[in-house]
């Protein structure tokens, strides 16, 4: 008999997740919590309650949650601010979920008096190591049930085998070997891995792409779309004010349309194997792009500087699942101070699959078109001052070069 006597299951109501939910009642024989998280996967969530319940789960003890505000107001825009990209490419949509949906769960345990939490995510793959992270940073007693790294249900033999023997409903698509991939959606992106995409040599099918028509395909006109920044963050689009949620939804459509935000990528992950995805990220994408944009004119030069010399080390503490610790707290802190004057607009040129700033301006602009201009600049800059200083630039080299002859 298990001393765990209520655990919270982060729930999608999908196979996987609902033979975990069997699972725990016949292995722990404890009291099961489910908690499915609203952040913007496009899918209806209803059908997760409806599972739950023939399952025997109390109506109480389940919770289907919309997190798209607080996921895009306090998670995706805080890591924009500080223009993160992990390996160069990866915008992180997957990495950057997990954290709330940690924070979400533990909150759902303290509030049900459960002494446990519980995933899906397998042995091989970073999610597992995101998700407890967050877990033992917010709650450090908790006690964590990873059934990918317990159970004997390694095949998908097993897996369907235990489902059909529990009642389970098992679409066709199941039946018929799953579905061609395995995918992870939200406000931000949808992210595909497995099957075909297991051999890099492999070039992605056009039929899996969700979100994006193919930048071939993408209409002949480019489109102009105007971003107003406060702080580092994008408050209206093309004139209109809306909440963060909503501005990620309506880049992501701008984005999908204009074919913006394909990623074919073999990353490296936290454990230790290369793992190739394919990633739609359209509006992260011109968020990217447009953020750039305007701290080109708002951010003294050595801040931006330091920036960019952060942001690798600030990609790598989210990728690998330590948004709750203290260093991630700390440059975080450090970003959006930097963010208090990256305010005003943006003009981005969308085309088959490319974003370009084509206009931007401010009130904190740093840019001086007088000392900056190629005409007569009537005295504003002093061209003679760069002789000392080039020469006092040169003085370390020019003592070398002197001393090797």
């Amino acid at each position: 008999m298990s001393d765990i006597k209520k655990v919270v299951l982060a729930y999608s109501g999908g196979l996987d997740t609902s033979v975990i939910l069997k699972w725990l009642q016949d292995t722990y024989q404890c009291e099961v919590v489910t908690f499915t998280a609203d952040i913007g996967q496009g899918e209806e969530l209803e059908p997760a309650r409806a599972k739950a319940l023939k399952f025997g789960i109390k109506p109480e003890n389940i919770y289907i949650d919309d997190l798209r505000e607080e996921f895009v107001r306090d998670f995706v825009f805080p890591m924009f601010r500080a223009n993160t990209v992990y390996e160069g490419e990866y915008l992180l949509g997957t990495s950057i979920a997990r954290p709330l949906i940690a924070k979400r769960q533990i909150e759902i345990a303290n509030a049900t008096g459960a002494d446990a939490v519980s995933h899906g995510a397998t042995g091989k793959g970073n999610d597992q190591v995101r998700f407890e992270l967050g877990y033992y940073a917010l709650k450090p007693g908790v006690k964590v049930i990873a059934p990918w790294r317990e159970w004997d249900l390694l095949s998908r033999e097993k897996l369907l085998a235990y489902a059909e023997a529990a009642g389970i409903d098992i679409d066709m698509k199941h039946k018929q070997g799953g579905a061609p991939y395995s995918m992870d959606a939200n406000l931000l992106h949808i992210s595909f891995e497995g099957r075909h995409l297991e051999d890099p040599k492999a070039e992605a099918e056009e039929s899996m792409w969700r979100w994006t028509v193919s930048p071939e395909a993408a209409p002949d006109a480019a489109e102009y779309v105007d971003l107003e920044f406060e702080r580092g963050d994008v408050v209206a689009v093309n004139g209109v004010r809306l909440k963060p949620h909503e501005v990620l939804a309506k880049l992501n459509e701008l984005g999908g349309r204009n074919g913006i935000g394909r990623l074919d990528l073999v990353e490296n992950r936290y454990v230790g194997m290369k793992s190739r995805g394919c990633y739609e990220t359209p509006g992260g994408t011109i968020l990217l792009k447009a953020h750039r944009g305007i701290e080109s004119i708002t951010l003294d030069r050595e801040v931006a500087h330091l920036k960019d010399n952060l942001m690798p080390r600030y990609a790598e503490i989210i990728y690998n699942g330590y948004w709750w610790s203290p260093e991630r707290r700390a440059i975080q802190a450090l970003i959006d101070q930097t963010q208090e004057r990256v305010n005003g607009w943006v003009r981005v040129k969308l085309y088959k699959g490319s974003v370009s700033v084509v206009s931007r301006d401010s009130k904190d602009s740093l840019f001086d078109q007088t000392i900056a201009t190629f005409d007569d600049d009537g005295g504003a800059y002093n061209q003679k001052d760069a002789e000392g200083f080039i020469k006092l630039n040169a003085l370390r080299m020019r003592i070398a070069a002197a001393k090797r002859g």
